[in-house]
């Protein structure tokens, strides 16, 4: 018999929903305190977990849920680059998460 894989669950910072860990956007704080996008979800460092909605990423923003959850201080310079990298990213995320989709199906 063979088990369903297990889906690893993350919470989005902003919304507080649970949601697979493939469906979020990475925001990860490396070693050498920089904040960055990590689409790949494996960079070392601490991460949070953002859903791929600009509104999440307002949200985060506004109430500085980045900077609870990467446990330091995220300066609004950090989140205006993050804001210009979501929104690139934000396309990039979304043609992947589709592609993931459409491999979900087929299966």
């Amino acid at each position: 018999m063979v088990r369903p894989r297990k889906i690893p669950l993350r919470k989005c910072v902003a919304c507080q929903q649970m949601m697979p860990k493939k469906e979020l956007i990475r925001v990860v704080r490396t070693p050498d305190e920089a904040v960055l996008i990590d689409l790949t979800g494996k960079k070392a460092g601490r991460g949070a977990y953002l859903c791929g909605k600009v509104s999440c990423f307002k949200l985060a923003k506004k109430s500085r849920a980045l900077d609870r959850a990467l446990k330091q201080t995220v300066g609004i310079e950090i989140y205006d680059q993050l804001e210009q990298d979501f929104v690139a990213v934000e396309d990039t995320f979304n043609t992947n998460k589709d592609a993931m989709d459409d491999d979900d199906e087929e299966a």
